[in-house]
């Protein structure tokens, strides 16, 4: 449960740096950008507004290039935050591994799927741990973005 937390810190930490991209790419305050951010509840619509201000015309290429790269990224780690965002947790009482209950229907053609289960183990740790490493990596790419084209900070 620990590994899961540091997963959400990692990603939240992560999510916040758009605040930044908001604000350079508007050519507005960290502050407004803040509300911005805010007002979007969702990670995708933050995503496609940083991709949509990257893509207006004008936009140095290279720029847009940088920003589309790490958006990318986050978007390609969403999945595992969301498988364990969105689940309950079911722990044996006989001590064994912990499993997700995902909280998501799957329509099939003729029937639905509710409550996928997952176990909780060694492989998950591992796919955990290498989503919070490539978190850290995205984390500094981000910064360095920041920096290197002045967006507030």
């Amino acid at each position: 449960m620990l590994l899961i937390g540091r997963l959400n810190y990692s990603w939240t930490n992560t999510e916040s740096l758009l605040i930044h991209l908001i604000a350079g790419l508007v050519g507005t305050t960290k502050e407004t950008a803040v509300i911005i951010f805010l007002t979007l509840n969702t990670t995708r619509a933050r995503v496609d507004l940083v991709e949509r201000l990257s893509k207006m015309d004008g936009r140095d290429p290279a720029e847009r290039a940088r920003v589309l790269e790490v958006t990318r990224r986050l978007l390609g780690l969403s999945g595992l935050r969301n498988r364990y965002n969105h689940c309950i947790y079911s722990f044996d009482p006989d001590g064994g591994a912990p499993r997700t209950i995902q909280m998501r229907i799957a329509d099939r053609r003729d029937a639905i799927k509710v409550g996928q289960t997952d176990l909780l183990d060694a492989a998950a740790r591992a796919d955990i741990d290498a989503a919070i490493s490539n978190l850290e990596a995205l984390n500094r790419a981000i910064w360095a973005l920041i920096a290197e084209y002045r967006y507030p900070a």
